[in-house]
């Protein structure tokens, strides 16, 4: 299957690698085909995980980065690193319910047993930086989400799908990063959403706000999740909407950081508009 997806991805398909300056930083979007399946299984045994998604894109990256070299990207491989990072009470429930209700599935009771099948990621993003990095910090701060809504030139804007699993037919488990960049300021949302069908559905959010003239980022990382039982006066057809769905899901967990900048010297396109 990996084989036959893999094929249909790469013919006629023309990776793409954009770059965006806006004073001191550089924001690249570069996009390509699916991983080959030797390289996932290769990718696999490295993680000791006995399944990887079908639809990963190991090439696929977001990435901000400052003319010193510090910055923030976003991959699939470092999103893959996190799984099996939130190993709480609801997602073991879910699993066995999920297998249950596939009885006669051999592979629902393998997975449940040996991995997360879901690929649910806390994946927030990867710092860059051999001589300094950014520095993260907990702050009250929050990102300004009635600013973001004011009608504002959009410079930049691009989406970056990471992997996307439809976990046998069962549902779907899907990670990906959009930017857009405004005259004084960019925005970015990570987003991880799972639903598994007739069990639950959930929704890691990690927003990225930044500034011009700031010395840090703003990043904001949420879990949504809820029973679909719980879902019943949601119009079942919102289940498979990210963007539609999310306001109906439970808030779990919130937490806000600041990334500060590291104190360098001063450069001429720090507090000037993207050009």
């Amino acid at each position: 299957m990996l084989a036959n997806l893999s094929a249909m991805m790469t013919h006629g398909f023309k990776s793409s690698k954009q770059d965006f300056i806006f004073g001191p930083w550089k924001v690249t979007a570069a996009k390509t085909h699916i991983m080959k399946s030797k390289d996932i299984e290769r990718l696999g045994e490295e993680m000791h995980m006995p399944s990887l998604p079908e639809m990963l894109f190991g090439d696929n990256v977001l990435r901000i980065q400052h003319t010193d070299g510090y910055g923030i990207e976003f991959n699939a491989i470092d999103a893959l690193k996190r799984v099996n990072n939130m190993q709480d009470s609801v997602k073991v429930a879910c699993a066995q319910e999920w297998q249950e209700s596939r009885a006669d599935s051999e592979h629902s009771k393998e997975a449940v047993k040996h991995y997360d099948w879901t690929y649910t990621t806390d994946y927030r993003g990867t710092l860059l930086g051999e001589d300094q990095q950014m520095r993260a910090t907990e702050t009250l701060e929050r990102i300004d989400m009635e600013k973001l809504k004011a009608r504002e030139q959009i410079m930049f804007f691009d989406d970056v799908l990471l992997f996307e699993d439809e976990l046998h037919d069962h549902g779907v488990s899907m990670i990906s990063v959009k930017i857009r960049v405004m005259p004084t300021s960019f925005f970015l949302l990570l987003r991880f959403f799972l639903r598994v069908d007739g069990v639950l559905i959930r929704i890691n959010d990690t927003r990225l706000y930044h500034e011009t003239g700031k010395n840090y980022m703003i990043r904001e990382f949420s879990t949504r999740e809820s029973k679909i039982s719980e879902l019943k006066n949601v119009p079942a057809a919102l289940y498979t909407d990210p963007n539609e769905i999310a306001q109906h899901l439970t808030l779990k967990l919130t937490e806000c950081e600041k990334l500060e900048l590291p104190e360098t010297g001063p450069h001429p396109g720090d507090t000037e508009a993207p050009q």
